[in-house]
């Protein structure tokens, strides 16, 4: 590797060895700028993360099964954004708990530790999943009471796997108006700043089928509302550590029951970024990476 041109590991996994493909607008903005730039498997025993000038997470969507290992070697890699604390918080979804001590409007969950009873609604959609995945892995909507079989055999699926599951209201205004993810990364000054949005379509449909989807769902450009960009900024105030240390961070909203903003995830580890929906968006993330250096 050439010691004159900075180095970036945009980091991935065996699934997607040279990245997934809404990343190659990143790797070849980086390159157009002379940044030498490699897509490394996280888990490459191989890899010298240390001859680097920066690790960036990208699509290293295999981890679920390994997190504590994903975790500590976060800890190892000496330049890695986001950051290794960052990683240990966001890859665990009880960050909710979190959001909704600090105020942020964010999805009602209840959390069943493995051993731990399940006291199922009554009525309803529910969304059961663990919290920890990637995508749409192990995760899926039920219809109470009709579905209560299935919907307490998840639950019960993931508790003997020694997983946490949770439970949230599935929130109807997905399947009119969508989910908006609000994408964040630093402006010219360095701050975290608002970057671009999508509206994805609904993506749950029934029982959870096991396969990671990170794709799925119908991608559109969106022009964010302000109420959305003020629980964005909310949701980000609250992350420990503050904004500073992010490169990146999408905030995923879904209108609640009285139609506001409500955070349905805070993804600051390995989100997609929807770098082609927004073409300006991969040059811009490129340049604070260079500042990065």
């Amino acid at each position: 590797m050439s010691t004159s041109s900075p180095s970036v590991a945009l980091v991935t996994c065996a699934i997607f060895p040279d990245l997934w493909d809404d990343d190659h607008p990143l790797r070849d903005a980086l390159r157009s700028r002379g940044v030498v730039v490699d897509a490394v498997r996280w888990d490459d025993e191989s890899a010298d993360w240390s001859s680097y000038d920066l690790a960036v997470i990208r699509s290293p969507w295999d981890y679920v099964a390994r997190r504590e290992d994903f975790v500590a070697w976060a800890h190892r890699v000496p330049r890695l954004l986001n950051p290794a604390a960052i990683v240990e918080w966001n890859t665990d979804k009880v960050y909710l708990r979190d959001l909704a001590g600090a105020g942020v409007p964010t999805i009602p969950t209840e959390f069943v530790p493995p051993g731990a009873a399940w006291s199922p609604p009554s009525s309803g959609d529910w969304v059961v999943k663990p919290t920890i995945s990637a995508g749409a892995q192990d995760t899926g909507r039920y219809t109470l009471p009709a579905q209560l079989p299935l919907a307490s055999a998840h639950v019960a699926r993931l508790q003997a796997a020694g997983r946490t599951a949770m439970i949230q209201p599935y929130l109807t205004a997905v399947d009119s108006a969508g989910e908006t993810a609000v994408l964040c990364t630093p402006d010219a000054s360095g701050e975290l700043s608002f970057s671009h949005a999508i509206r994805k379509g609904p993506l749950l449909t029934g029982p959870a089928d096991g396969s990671i989807k990170p794709g799925d769902g119908e991608i559109t450009a969106r022009v964010p509302s302000a109420a959305e960009l003020e629980v964005a900024r909310r949701a980000l105030a609250a992350v420990p550590g503050g904004t500073a240390q992010l490169l990146y961070a999408r905030v995923d909203l879904i209108p609640g029951a009285d139609g506001s903003p409500t955070v349905i995830e805070l993804e600051l580890t390995e989100p997609s970024l929807f770098l082609r929906t927004a073409p300006e968006s991969a040059p811009r993330l490129a340049d604070a990476i260079l500042k990065r250096f």
